[in-house]
């Protein structure tokens, strides 16, 4: 049991320490810290200290089931958009918990009554695995339905163990020994946690520790392009300031030298340019949200590119589902549709076919593009979102296009996926979260006016 203990305790500080800001991962280092101090109970009773184990038993069997159903309330965003109603749920589920207190104490010091247990923490149980279950149906994105499949499997199983051999089976037999049972389903868990960590991620923990990587980079280049912007542009003033003067000091018929000059001006305005630039690509990302028709919105940028279509003979097919108003900055909206566009047109110089395709996604919409080109290698397809690299043998953008739409969609908390193959062309896809849908069709996504 005290291995119980340890192994629990220690999964709910992976869960909680890379990740405090999360809310989803703080109720589930919660009830995984409650299930822990279940492990104590045989080891205080051993040790003569019974109110103790009573009380960690009484924690155990309490806060365990409430922690668990508010982690699942939490990570299915079922009440996402309602702040309010979420945090009064969190106080009402709370309820039976003293309520049972008040009743353990007047008839048994801490001495846990599992009849009573049975009638809340059976609809508990039973209600977090539906959530569960909810939001693995709900999931659009194709990486957090994955992710959703691998907590449900993780954790349905051993909650509905629970419950079957410790809440219903103490109701007949108080003296029931369930560990040995329940263990089995902890193990499975434990394997599936740990084999999914390091092939998938749980609850986010290698996701985060891959993003958290390349936003450190995205850091890392912002720090350097704005040094190197700011040096530049102070050498190539002092450039073009002597420019200026030697041009007024020279003999007007000495335009062998006036034309170094020009070259010298010239390539001084192109450096400075450049390096504009990159900076503008990967400086610091400061959004002005605001509602905008996201239909209207990315129809107008494709109609911006139908003279570099048809100069390439490239069909472009548009398949809007949905009108959504969504809350987003228009001029980054506009510039990240506009890369992917321009890079579904470099990936097609002969020709071939563009879609662009609006819809509907179960946490909110999606955005994809498409396209009919040679497709990306997939040992290159894992690095797109690198700052500075790129699968183009004539880089004119510097390979930091999809670097600043990996930027701009995680500032404005949605996020991007692609999707190639060698031969099949490459798909891009922007989702948007719920909360980021105004209006829809003229309605509210709720449905009201």
């Amino acid at each position: 049991m005290l291995y119980y203990f340890l192994a629990l305790s220690l999964a709910s500080l992976i869960v909680l320490i890379p990740h405090l800001h999360k809310e989803t991962n703080r109720w589930a280092a919660f009830f995984l810290f409650s299930a822990s101090i279940g492990g104590l109970t045989g080891l205080l009773k051993q040790q003569g200290f019974t109110e103790l184990a009573h009380a960690s038993e009484f924690i155990n069997h309490t806060l365990t089931p409430y922690g668990v159903l508010v982690f699942s309330l939490v990570y299915s965003g079922v009440l996402e958009n309602r702040p309010r109603a979420r945090r009064a749920a969190k106080v009402l589920l709370l309820l039976p918990v003293p309520v049972m207190l008040i009743y353990t104490v007047a008839r048994d010091a801490f001495a846990i009554h599992y009849g009573p247990l049975l009638l809340w923490t059976a609809p508990y149980y039973l209600g977090a695995c539906s959530l569960l279950v909810l939001s693995l149906r709900r999931e659009g994105n194709p990486v957090r339905k994955r992710n959703r499949l691998i907590t449900t499997l993780i954790i349905v199983p051993t909650l509905l163990g629970v419950l079957l051999f410790i809440n219903v089976a103490r109701v007949f037999s108080p003296e029931f020994d369930f560990f040995s049972y329940v263990s089995v389903f902890m193990m499975y868990s434990f394997a599936v946690a740990l084999l999914c960590v390091f092939v998938y991620g749980v609850l986010g923990i290698r996701l985060r520790f891959e993003r958290d990587s390349l936003d450190t980079t995205m850091q890392a280049v912002t720090s350097g392009t704005t040094l190197l912007n700011h040096s530049i542009k102070n050498e190539l003033g002092k450039i073009a300031l002597s420019t200026v003067n030697l041009q007024e000091g020279l003999d007007e018929k000495n335009e062998e030298a006036k034309e170094h000059l020009r070259i010298i001006a010239a390539a001084s305005d192109h450096m400075l340019d450049m390096v504009g630039r990159i900076h503008n690509r990967t400086k610091e990302i400061a959004l002005k949200e605001r509602p905008v028709p996201f239909d209207e919105l990315a129809m107008e940028v494709v109609r911006r590119h139908g003279q570099l279509f048809a100069r390439q003979g490239i069909t472009v097919k548009t398949v809007f589902d949905w009108r959504p108003v969504v809350r987003f900055d228009p001029v980054h909206l506009t510039e990240v549709i506009g890369n992917l566009l321009g890079n579904a047109a470099e990936a097609m110089p002969d020709g071939g076919t563009l879609t662009v395709t609006l819809a509907s996604a179960r946490h909110g919409a999606v955005l994809s593009v498409a396209d009919t080109g040679g497709g990306i290698p997939s040992d290159r397809l894992s690095r797109v979102f690198e700052p500075f690299y790129t699968t183009k043998k004539k880089a004119v953008n510097y390979g930091l296009g999809l670097s600043y739409v990996y930027n701009v969609m995680q500032k404005a908390g949605g996020s991007v996926e692609i999707s190639s193959k060698p031969g099949a062309g490459t798909c891009v896809r922007l989702y948007f979260p719920r909360n980021k849908i105004v209006q829809l069709n003229g309605e509210k996504p709720d449905g009201t006016h």
